[in-house]
Order: C-alpha cells, then sequence, then structure tokens
C-alpha cells in the first residue's frame, strides 16, 4: 500500500494583494505610493513635495491637494499598466477627508480598488 504525500496549501504569496497603496500626511505635504508587496519596490507615487506639482497647487496640505496627488497617481498608475490596487490603511487613518479624496480621484483615474 502506498501513501500519497501530504497535501500542501499553496503559497501564501498568491492570496496577497500585489500593488499596496499607501498614503502619508504632514502638515505640510501629503504622499501617496503603491508598493508591490512580493519584491518590496516602490512600483509609482505622487507627493505634493514635487516641483513640478507646487506652482499647480494653491495650498499643499488640504482636501484638494489630497485629490490632485491622487488624480495623478492614477494617471501615472495606468501608464505603468497597473490596473488595481488594495488600500492600505493604517490604525489611525479613517475614510474621511484627505483619505477619501486619494482613493476617490483614484477610483475616477480609472484604478479599480480591491
Amino acid at each position: 500500500m502506498v501513501i500519497p504525500p501530504p497535501v500542501r496549501p499553496p503559497r501564501i504569496i498568491k492570496y496577497l494583494k500585489p500593488y499596496v497603496l499607501k498614503m502619508h500626511f504632514t502638515n505640510k505635504y501629503v504622499s501617496a505610493q503603491v508598493i508591490h508587496s512580493p519584491t518590496a519596490t516602490v512600483a509609482s507615487s505622487a507627493s505634493s513635495q514635487e516641483k513640478l506639482l507646487r506652482p499647480s497647487m494653491e495650498s499643499t496640505r488640504d482636501v484638494a491637494a489630497a485629490a490632485k496627488i491622487g488624480k495623478i497617481l492614477g494617471e501615472r498608475l495606468l501608464l505603468m499598466d497597473i490596473p488595481a490596487v488594495s488600500v492600505f490603511l493604517k490604525r489611525e487613518q479613517k475614510y474621511h477627508g484627505k483619505v477619501k479624496a486619494v482613493i476617490d480621484s483614484l477610483r475616477d483615474a480609472g484604478v479599480k480598488l480591491v
């Protein structure tokens, strides 16, 4: 009688979301980046600290700036052929204000949120 080898579950990497959106807000700036989690590299990012963006913004820290950052990040993701992103919110981040502005403008740009 032959005993078959035990069935092992598939690797955990298959269940991870490959692209994760992370946002950071300071008292002066708004920044968002998409990280490719299996390789731990930054796929794309946008920030209100970029010199090309600052003249076109009234303020670099309000909800309008967050919406603009989300729109620019969405365009950059679509140029890199990244159609879907999962969202990682920190414990203190609620779906409200700047966070909502970034996520909604990403959706409006055509990126699907998983």
